[in-house]
This record gives structure tokens, C-alpha cells and sequence, in this order.
């Protein structure tokens, strides 16, 4: 008779669990569980309470910080656009603030350099630093052909 009060627990705190994501609803839920199969087994309500408060303690201390750490960590892959940030890329048509091309993962993308005083000219290899809409945010690969250090002496 107790399993089935244990199990009925267990199912209201699961419910509390779902409208709160808490975590520590679902981990008492399951800490019922171990109260409910203590009690199929024949022990007696004092074991009951030990099996789910025992169960309930490490749920709380043990595997909680560890679950919301993981909750807490970005995904692992990036997908859609977002996977081309950090990519390279070729300037087909020259970047400037007003717009441009850029060859990026096999497609043409409209291009703005990520300073906006830069303008890229065609051919130079750029990196994609960010993505707005349907439009990349690139800046040049090499620094020697960055426009604005064309007039550094370079090293020969």
C-alpha cells in the first residue's frame, strides 16, 4: 500500500518538475521512486523516509551542480548561418559600407566589412566576423593588404 503513496509522489513532484524545470523537483520525484521500491520490497516506513531522504540528499548534493553546469554550457556545434562565423572567405566584389560580394562555402554572400571604413577589393581573402540577416561582416585575412596598412613599409 505505501509503493502506491510513494508512486503518487512521485508523479505529483515529476508534474512540479514540468511547469518549474528546477531540477530538484525531478530529483525528488526519483528519490520517491527509490521510497516506492524500498516499499514494494517490504520496508518499513522508517526505511521508507531513510531511502528518500538518502536518495533525495545525493540527488541535491551530487548530481544537481553537475546537471545545471551542463545546462548551463553552449552548444557544442553551431548550425544554419551561425556555423559560418570565423570562416574564410574571397571578396568577388569589392567590400565597402554600402555593400559588396564575398564567395563564402560555395554560395555568393552580400558582404559590408566589419570596419566600416575599410573597403576590401576583389580577390582578397577576409574572415567572416559576424552575420546580420543575409549580409556577412568580413575583415581581410592578411594585414598586409588591409587598406589601412598599405602604407606601412613592409619588410623585404
Amino acid at each position: 500500500m505505501w509503493w502506491a503513496v510513494w508512486l503518487v509522489v512521485a508523479v505529483l513532484l515529476g508534474a512540479a518538475e514540468f511547469f518549474t524545470l528546477t531540477l530538484a523537483f525531478g530529483l525528488l520525484a526519483g528519490a520517491a521512486l527509490v521510497a516506492a521500491v524500498a516499499a514494494g520490497l517490504g520496508a518499513s516506513v522508517p526505511l521508507q523516509l531513510i531511502a528518500f531522504v538518502v536518495a533525495g540528499g545525493v540527488g541535491m548534493v551530487a548530481v544537481r551542480p553537475i546537471a545545471r553546469r551542463h545546462l548551463a554550457l553552449p552548444p557544442l556545434s553551431r548550425d544554419g548561418s551561425d556555423a559560418l562565423v570565423g570562416r574564410s572567405a574571397v571578396v568577388t566584389r569589392e567590400v565597402s559600407s554600402t555593400g559588396g560580394l564575398v564567395h563564402l562555402s560555395g554560395e555568393d554572400w552580400s558582404a559590408r566589412p566589419y570596419d566600416e571604413d575599410l573597403v576590401i577589393p576583389a580577390g582578397v581573402r577576409v574572415d567572416v566576423f559576424e552575420i546580420e540577416g543575409a549580409t556577412v561582416l568580413v575583415h581581410p585575412r592578411d594585414p598586409l593588404t588591409d587598406p589601412l596598412t598599405e602604407s606601412l613599409p613592409r619588410e623585404t
